[in-house]
C-alpha cells in the first residue's frame, strides 16, 4: 500500500514516542554501563612490570560519586592500601580496574553498581545502586614468588676480591620505595653505613644484595618486602608491605681475618738485599682509600717517609708490608683496619674501619750496624803499594742516591779530589772506601748515612740516605802521622839549630826556615805532610816554632817533639 510523504513523517514520530513510553533509552543517554570504564591518564615511560592476578600492590586512591562528594580516601588516612589483586579481595569493578597498571600509573576508574557495591550500597556510605569513581596511583608490586633484584651499574676493571658472608663492608646507599620517595640516604649523614655481611645485621635483601660486589661497583638493589620489613614496615618511613629500591656505592670491604695483602708492582733485577726488621727505609708513597680517595702523600711534602721497620714506630700493616722490600722497589701494600687505624680512623680523611692502600717506593734502606760495602770495579796488575792512614790521596768520584739521583762529582771541577785520609775532611765512609786502594783502582762504595752525612744530611743530600760512590784512585804520597807536619826518615841533625842558621846570626827566619826544610826533603832526610800547598805547611811549621810570633826562632825556641806513642820512633819538628 502506498503512502503519502507526509503520512511517513507522521509514523516515524508516532514509533519514536511508543518506544519512549514502553522504556526504550532516550536518544544520547548510553544507559548502564556493563563494565569498569579505565583513563590510563597518566602511563610512566619506563615500566617494568604491570600488575597481574595474584600480586600484592599497594596504592592510594580517592573515591567519589558522580556529582564529585567524597566517600573514601587512602590520602585523609594517612595509609596507602595494601592487597592482592584479582582474587576477589576487593570489589571486582576495583579487581578489574588496577590490574595491568605500572608502578607510578595513575587511572581514573569508573565502577558501575554491579561491579561496586550493588543495590546493597554501604550503610551510611554508599547509596544502592551508586556508579563509583576513583583516582588511583600504584606505589608498588611484588609477588610472594619475586627474588631480590640486583642490577650492575657500574664495576671497577680490576676486582681481586668480592664481598662473601662475614666480611665487614662500608658503604653509601640511597634508600627509595619503588615508586621512587626516598626514605634514607648515608649521603645525607656524610659518613658510610658500616656493618657485616651475612650475620644478621641487615635486612636480608640487603644481606643478599651485597655479596659479589667488587669494592667501587655501584649496585640497584631491588628487595621485596619479605626480604625487606614485611608487613610491620619500618617507622613512618617505609609503609607496610613496601618494595625497597637501594642505590649502593661499595665503598671498600674486609675480613677481620685479613692479612696485609702485598701487590709486587715493580722488582728491581738486582735485588742483592732485603729489608728486615731493625732496618732503616726511607720511601715515598701514595696513601688512598679503596674508592681511590687519597689521604696522604709523600711526595706533595716532596720529601720521603723514614722509619725503622719491625719495632712500631708505623701502623702494623706497613711494619709488615716493608718486610723484604728491595731498593728501588714498587709495591703496593693493602691493610685492613685491624691493622691500620681500626674503628676510630684518623684525623678528617680517614674514616673509621677503613681499608688503606700505600703505593710504595722504597728509595733505599740501612741498618745502623751496616758497614761501607765495597765492591772492587778494577784493580790494577801488579798492586804492591796500597793508601794507609793518613795518606794524601788524588780521586776522582761520582755520588748519587740508591735510586740513581745524582749529587755530585768531582768530574765538573778542573782537577781531582784531593784529602789526607784520617784528616776528617771527609765523611767517614768515604774515607774508610778509599783506604787500601792502588793507584788506578776503581772501586763502588755503599755508604750508610751514620757514616755519611747522618739525620740531617748536608747541602744536597736528604737526612739519613744512603749514598753510592763510583771512586777512581789517581795517586797517592805517603803521608806523616797524625799531628805531625815534617818526620824525618832517620835520627835527626845533633846540631839542628846551627845547621839551620845558615848565616849564624842567631835567629832563624822564615826564607832559612824554608830552605833548611826543603833541602832536607831534596836530600831524602825527611818528608813533609802531603799536600797540594807544600810551601802553607812549612809556613804552618815555622809559625809552630816561633812561639813569640816575633818573626823569627831563637835557640830556646826551637824544640823537638817526642811522640807520645810509644811505637812511634822518630822524633819530629
Amino acid at each position: 500500500m502506498a503512502v503519502a510523504p507526509g503520512s511517513r513523517c507522521l509514523l516515524l514520530l508516532l514509533l519514536l514516542l511508543l518506544l519512549g513510553v514502553l522504556g526504550a533509552p532516550a536518544l544520547g543517554d548510553p544507559g548502564p554501563l556493563e563494565d569498569v570504564v579505565i583513563d590510563r591518564y597518566y602511563i610512566p615511560k619506563i615500566c617494568l612490570r604491570e600488575a597481574q592476578m595474584g600480586d600484592f600492590i599497594r596504592y592510594h586512591y580517592n573515591g567519589t560519586f558522580k556529582d564529585g562528594k567524597k566517600f573514601d580516601s587512602s590520602y585523609d588516612r594517612g595509609a596507602t592500601v595494601a592487597g592482592v589483586v584479582g582474587v576477589g579481595r576487593l570489589i571486582t569493578g576495583m579487581d578489574r580496574g588496577l590490574q595491568g597498571m605500572c608502578v607510578n600509573e595513575r587511572r581514573h576508574l569508573i565502577v558501575p553498581p554491579h561491579l561496586g557495591y550493588g543495590s546493597i550500597g554501604v550503610a551510611g556510605l554508599i547509596p544502592p545502586d551508586a556508579t563509583l569513581y576513583f583516582d588511583v596511583v600504584m606505589l608498588d608490586i611484588w609477588n610472594k614468588n619475586d627474588k631480590l633484584q640486583i642490577t650492575t651499574l657500574s664495576k671497577p676493571e680490576r676486582c681481586n676480591r668480592t664481598v662473601e658472608n662475614s666480611d665487614f663492608v662500608r658503604y653509601h646507599y640511597n634508600g627509595t620505595l619503588l615508586d621512587g620517595t626516598p626514605f634514607d640516604s648515608s649521603y645525607s649523614k656524610g659518613s658510610t653505613y658500616d656493618t657485616y655481611v651475612g650475620t644478621g645485621w641487615l635486612i636480608k635483601g640487603m644481606d643478599q644484595g651485597l655479596l659479589g660486589m667488587c669494592a667501587g661497583e655501584k649496585r640497584s638493589i631491588i628487595i621485596p618486602p619479605f626480604l625487606a620489613y614485611g608487613e610491620k614496615g619500618y617507622g613512618t618511613v617505609i609503609p607496610p608491605q613496601a618494595s625497597l629500591v637501594f642505590s649502593v656505592l661499595l665503598v671498600d670491604f674486609h675480613n677481620p681475618k685479613d692479612g696485609v695483602f702485598l701487590e709486587h708492582l715493580e722488582v728491581p733485577e738486582s735485588c742483592k738485599r732485603r729489608a728486615v726488621t731493625g732496618d732503616f727505609v726511607r720511601y715515598h708513597y701514595n696513601g688512598t682509600l679503596m674508592d681511590g680517595t687519597l689521604f696522604d702523600s709523600s711526595y706533595s711534602r716532596n720529601q720521603t717517609y723514614n722509619t725503622y721497620i719491625g719495632k712500631g714506630y708505623i701502623i702494623p700493616g706497613m711494619d709488615q708490608g716493608l718486610q723484604g722490600v728491595c731498593v728501588g722497589e714498587q709495591r703496593r701494600v693493602v691493610i685492613p683496619p685491624h691493622l691500620a687505624y681500626g674503628e676510630n680512623g684518623a684525623g678528617d680523611k680517614i674514616p673509621g674501619s677503613a681499608v688503606l692502600i700505600f703505593d710504595v717506593h722504597v728509595i733505599d734502606f740501612h741498618n745502623p750496624a751496616d758497614p761501607v760495602e765495597i765492591e772492587t770495579v778494577f784493580r790494577p796488575e801488579g798492586c804492591n803499594v796500597t793508601t794507609r792512614h793518613r795518606d794524601f790521596v788524588r780521586y776522582h768520584y761520582n755520588c748519587s742516591l740508591l735510586d740513581g739521583t745524582r749529587l755530585f762529582s768531582s768530574h765538573d771541577y778542573e782537577k781531582p779530589q784531593e784529602v789526607t785520609l784520617g784528616a776528617n775532611k771527609v765523611i767517614e765512609g768515604l774515607n774508610s772506601g778509599l783506604l787500601d786502594m792502588c793507584a788506578g783502582e776503581r772501586r763502588v762504595l755503599i755508604v750508610p748515612p751514620h757514616l755519611g752525612h747522618g739525620e740531617s744530611g748536608a747541602r744536597g743530600v736528604p737526612g739519613s740516605a744512603v749514598l753510592r760512590f763510583e771512586v777512581e784512585l789517581i795517586s797517592m804520597e805517603e803521608g806523616v802521622p797524625e799531628g805531625y807536619l815534617f818526620i824525618w826518615h832517620g835520627d835527626p841533625p845533633a846540631n839542628l839549630y846551627e845547621q839551620m842558621d845558615l848565616n849564624k846570626d842567631g835567629g832563624i827566619p822564615p826564607d832559612e826556615f824554608s830552605t833548611f826544610i826543603k833541602s832536607q826533603v831534596a836530600e831524602g832526610k825527611g818528608r813533609l805532610m802531603p799536600s797540594s800547598d807544600p810551601e802553607k805547611v812549612i809556613a804552618d811549621m815555622f809559625r809552630n816554632q816561633d812561639r813569640n810570633q816575633d818573626g823569627k826562632i831563637t835557640p830556646e825556641e826551637l824544640k823537638l817533639k817526642s811522640d807520645e806513642d810509644q811505637e812511634k820512633i822518630h822524633e819530629e819538628l
